[in-house]
């Protein structure tokens, strides 16, 4: 009896070992692979020269790279150039009032008709005077005090250019001759225009753009940044 109880122990520790591979494996290589496989399913096949995604990434299209998001919410910037103020206020209203997320911005825009040489207002009528004296003194014979009727009243006008370069050579023949303080400043023209900008989703560029050549059938859209 105690000779079969040994027996069936030592086939028992036999089977063990046998199992555990502790007395090899078998003939055939493949046998027992399944069960040493840990975790197959998050194994990733990936192309010669293609990077492996990140620990934890998905699968995705098997070729180890991420979609890119595409873009959202980008927006369209419309400009109408030339503009006459009443034709300006009616287009923006319409197109904000018709087209929801859509922003519009007027400006005006006014000709400059030319470059003006100056020295700033002078606080009363004497002191005017006394610096017309210090520009004789000078050698500076183009100048004039602006009257006090008018705008820029008691500054001393020391000529007008029509060209920026013209008003800065006037500029450093001044300063050559001693005089500080003068001033260069463009001279707004008696025209003017109106400039709109409207900005909104892209997805409606095309409707804007119908609705405005309707409004404005002589006005056209260029696209602004």
């Amino acid at each position: 009896m105690r000779a079969l109880v040994f027996a069936l122990l030592l086939a028992n520790l036999l089977f063990y070992a046998f199992a555990a591979g502790l007395l090899g494996y078998p003939g055939n290589p493949d046998a027992g692979r399944g069960a040493q496989q840990v975790a197959a399913d998050q194994v990733h096949i990936v192309g010669r020269g293609d990077t492996p995604p990140p620990k934890g990434a998905a699968a995705g299209n098997g070729s180890g790279k991420q979609a890119e998001p595409r873009a959202e919410n980008e927006e369209v910037c419309l400009l109408w150039d030339r503009l006459a103020a009443a034709e300006a206020d009616r287009l923006a209203s319409e197109l904000t009032a018709r087209f929801a997320g859509f922003r519009a911005q007027r400006r005006t825009v006014s000709e400059t008709a030319g470059w003006w040489v100056y020295l700033p207002p002078l606080a009363s009528r004497a002191d005017a005077e006394k610096r017309a004296g210090e520009l004789k003194q000078a050698e500076v014979e183009d100048y004039f005090i602006v009257p006090d009727n008018a705008p820029n009243r008691l500054a001393i006008s020391l000529g007008v250019f029509s060209t920026e370069k013209g008003g800065q050579d006037r500029l450093a023949e001044l300063r050559q001759k001693g005089v500080k303080g003068a001033k260069l400043m463009p001279r707004p023209g008696k025209d003017s225009h109106a400039v709109v900008e409207v900005r909104g989703p892209v997805a409606r560029k095309a409707e804007v753009q119908e609705a405005a050549a309707v409004l404005l059938p002589k006005a056209t859209a260029q696209v602004c940044k």
